[in-house]
């Protein structure tokens, strides 16, 4: 007698005779996916504090490896933290830092470094749109929703749940009147008993049963310029970064569509999982069904192929005399037809051997922003933040 243990998760499958007369058919794919899977993830505070530690399979990994973590942190500095990938004499480490706050994800195993690390970034954006802002006061006041989440965004390691729309479903967000219920009743959970209906749509990110009085949408374009001017004023280099960030209240299972004048200069894009990829490739138009509520519909860049004069002009002057140096800089706004700019935020950095400014300006405010010196930062960046409140300074 021959039985035959199927695991329908590839078409590719490897065969195993045993001498009993039993065939095991293993799908190669069912293999990769028991390897490749996360196996920790701690949160940590801009001191090294571990706040919060999130076992997520049966190897359990000693908070040792965060010891490591941050005494290399102190060793290498700034160009240690900007590693998102790192190879521990143990582990293989992923981080992301984000409003002080270091999620870091721990494996043994070979697995794509962008799905731990894109996993990280929605675990931040979650936890941030849950707490309404991420510090570690938030964090350890509502660590058991932390905890609930983490729970039902991860299985066994690996990415389950991470919709910010069925997780409202199944773990209500923190509220002054859940808080004297789990005081009062003495039951601190969260999460629902029923299983949300978006879990089993074809359109999981968007809950269901939504009803407004009045459908609106709101879109919005926020772009970023990144520009070189040589000394002359000339264009160098531009770049523009930008997002379609919307926001939808509309009843009901809508289809919506959203087209560009000019798509053909849009490089490098990424859309939300509602984005249906055929039609833009087709036609470049966006159709998608929204979820509810805020959410980025897309992000792109395209390079400025003509080199054209942006709005602004910038002048810089540096002059030594001694020990001590002057910078003046000069910005306003050119000629334009287009829309009126509301204001004009200048920043720069200054070095580390600049022990004192005298910082004045004929319009506008001046502020000098040092950050947090942690203990491993041997000197610290002084910021100038210039805010032109008219068309010249």
């Amino acid at each position: 007698q021959t039985k035959l243990l199927l695991f329908p998760l590839s078409s590719s499958c490897s065969a195993s005779f045993h001498s009993s007369g039993e065939t095991q058919i293993v799908s190669e794919q069912a293999i990769q996916r028991e390897e490749t899977m996360l196996q920790c993830i701690f949160l940590l505070s801009d001191s090294g504090e571990v706040m919060l530690e999130k076992q997520l399979t049966g190897n359990r990994v000693d908070r040792s490896i965060c010891v490591w973590f941050w005494d290399q942190l102190l060793s290498h500095g700034d160009s240690f933290k900007q590693q998102p990938v790192i190879a521990s004499p143990t582990h293989y480490l992923f981080q992301v830092v984000r409003e002080g706050i270091t999620f870091l994800a721990c494996t043994q195993v070979e697995m794509p470094p962008l799905m731990a690390i894109e996993f990280l970034c929605r675990v931040a954006d979650v936890l941030s749109d849950y707490l309404e802002g991420l510090n570690e006061d938030v964090i350890k006041d509502n660590f058991i929703i932390v905890y609930e989440l983490l729970d039902e965004m991860m299985d066994n390691g690996h990415p389950l749940t991470t919709e910010p729309n069925i997780l409202r479903e199944m773990i209500a967000p923190p509220n002054i009147v859940s808080k004297m219920l789990s005081v009062v009743t003495g039951n601190s959970s969260n999460v629902s008993e029923t299983l949300p209906g978006a879990t089993s749509s074809c359109v999981p990110w968007r809950t269901t049963d939504i009803k407004y009085a009045n459908n609106e949408v709101y879109v919005d374009l926020v772009e970023e310029m990144d520009a070189i001017i040589n000394r002359d004023g000339i264009l160098v280099k531009c770049e523009v970064f930008g997002e379609v960030q919307v926001n939808s209240h509309i009843t009901g299972v809508p289809d919506l569509a959203l087209s560009f004048v000019n798509p053909s200069v849009l490089d490098d894009v990424r859309f939300h999982p509602c984005v249906r990829y055929r039609p833009w490739e087709s036609y470049q138009i966006l159709s998608f069904v929204p979820p509810d509520g805020q959410f980025k519909l897309m992000s792109y860049r395209f390079r400025v192929r003509k080199l054209k004069s942006i709005p602004l002009y910038v002048k810089p002057q540096i002059t030594s005399d001694g020990g001590s140096s002057r910078i003046s800089v000069m910005v306003g706004i050119r000629n334009d037809p287009g829309k009126a700019i509301d204001s004009i935020s200048v920043q720069f950095q200054l070095p580390s051997c600049v022990s004192s400014t005298d910082l004045t300006a004929n319009h506008g405010v001046v502020n000098v922003l040092s950050n947090k010196v942690p203990t491993y930062v041997r000197s610290y960046e002084v910021v100038l933040k210039l805010i032109l409140l008219s068309y010249c300074v």
